[in-house]
């Protein structure tokens, strides 16, 4: 009899070791995807409905998902990452990427993913000004860089931190390109910074969206797809403006992390994000999917005309990639 007692309890352990083991492979990690920022909200529902797969929310940005990345090199927690295509072949370099090319791979253009299959395009954005007109009060909605630095603006402008946010990088590259700058000579966007550093900005180091649909933030240095968010799903006083001078377009990647702890799952996410059912979702929350087709007449129509978008040039990822030393360092130094 206790023979067989020992027998039962043992095959009930292993049994809900089994169910334990199960559940555990239906999660993924994935580092940067926040629940606010490009409707990740969505699509994380979308896996959990579609795959089966809980993918936690995270609220890092591109910089901290790299650092704790490259910390937890020797014991992964993360699967995928998600990323500012400048931190793409920073976080390639670094060891803690590994090769996978989805399904649909062959589908992304050449300069939007990396030849070995280290990461890949799903989406991009058109920086600008995200501009809450009502906490303007009185004033003009701005409709330049330059309008920035202008007193009426004092304490009214945010964007994200350069030391760490990609946003906060691609601003600084897309002010410095718009003022007459090169990849190499960053010395117009110190100057700007500095100047509008008299103004009183307000620099955070994550995600703003909220701050500005609640007016905290008036004007804050973002892309068409979180104005548009805002202006059309949101029903806030908000409005997109590409500056006179031009802008930047931008690429986000994502890509296996090296040996992630949840690997299978964590392929199956980067499917679906090229998936045209995702791909679709993103250009309804009003990115640019890297498959231009999924963008539908509906969602396109809400975008500034193209003859706005001819003011924004796409980056060119691997210069930006060798200045992201230089923007940090000369911004900690001569701004910060």
């Amino acid at each position: 009899m206790l023979k067989h007692l020992a027998i039962a309890a043992a095959l009930g352990i292993a049994a809900v070791a089994n169910i334990s083991g199960a559940a555990a492979q239906q999660r993924a990690v994935c580092y940067n995807c926040p629940p606010e920022w490009a409707d990740w909200g969505s699509q994380l529902k979308a896996i959990q409905a579609k795959l089966g797969i809980q993918v936690p929310p995270d609220n890092k940005n591109s910089g901290q998902a790299i650092a704790a990345l490259i910390a937890e090199k020797g014991n992964p927690v993360a699967d995928v990452t998600y990323l500012g295509g400048i931190a793409a072949d920073p976080a390639k370099d670094a060891g803690v990427l590994t090769p996978y090319k989805p399904k649909n791979w062959e589908k992304i253009p050449a300069d939007l993913k990396d030849p070995d299959g280290n990461w890949f395009t799903i989406h991009s954005g058109t920086l600008g000004l995200f501009v809450n007109k009502a906490a303007l009060g009185n004033k003009p909605v701005p409709q330049s860089w330059a309008d920035l630095l202008k007193p009426e603006y004092k304490g009214m402008v945010g964007y994200l931190d350069p030391t760490s946010a990609a946003v906060g990088q691609l601003g600084v590259m897309a002010i410095n390109l718009a003022l007459g700058g090169t990849y190499d000579n960053l010395d117009p966007a110190i100057k700007f910074f500095k100047e509008l550093a008299k103004n009183q900005p307000i620099v955070p180091k994550q995600t703003s969206y909220a701050r500005v649909i609640s007016g905290e933030i008036p004007i804050l240095l973002d892309y068409d797809f979180n104005a548009y968010r805002g202006q059309y799903t949101d029903k806030a006083p908000v409005q997109f403006v590409i500056p006179k001078e031009g802008t930047l377009v931008f690429p986000y990647v994502m890509a296996l992390v090296n040996k992630g702890p949840n690997a299978e799952n964590g392929k199956k996410v980067l499917d679906f994000v090229l998936s045209d059912e995702s791909q679709a979702m993103w250009g309804n929350a009003y990115l640019r999917p890297v498959f231009a087709d999924r963008l539908s007449s509906e969602a396109k129509a809400k975008f500034l005309p193209d003859a706005e978008y001819a003011r924004a040039k796409p980056v060119d990822l691997k210069n930006l990639a060798k200045a992201q030393p230089q923007i940090v360092e000369r911004y900690r130094k001569e701004v910060n």
